[in-house]
């Protein structure tokens, strides 16, 4: 079956850099569109960047520029680089997967979903 499993959040101070990853299971990896999304305590989830499997990529507006998001088809491995971060970004970050919708903003399209993990930026 589908496993998506996150790894990579934790603790830093703003301005500081942290790289997520979520290892893939169970499907062709490179055939699916793949997301991040995020969740602070009291907000709703909102999407934070997706890439489609042909590497078309799309990014939340307050995070362009300081976040990428990438994926390694021959590990099966979808990554979040974040640079710059800021306190705002500390949320729950989950990563996503479908083999036909890539939405940004519609993430309850997505059929898979990982456990997520923590980020947390202080000022």
């Amino acid at each position: 079956q589908v496993q998506l499993v996150e790894s990579g959040g934790g603790s830093v101070q703003a301005g500081g850099s942290l790289r997520l990853s979520c290892a893939a299971s169970g499907y062709t990896f490179s055939r699916y569109c793949m997301g991040w999304f995020r969740q602070a305590p009291g907000k709703e989830r909102e999407g934070v960047a997706t890439i489609t499997s042909d590497g078309i990529t799309q990014y939340l507006v307050s995070v362009k520029g300081r976040f990428t998001i990438s994926k390694d088809n021959a590990k099966n491995t979808l990554y979040l680089q974040m640079n710059s971060l800021k306190p705002e970004d500390t949320a729950m970050y989950y990563c996503a997967a479908d083999p036909w919708w890539c939405p940004l903003v519609q993430g309850d399209l997505y059929d898979y979903w990982g456990q997520g993990t923590q980020v947390t930026v202080s000022s």
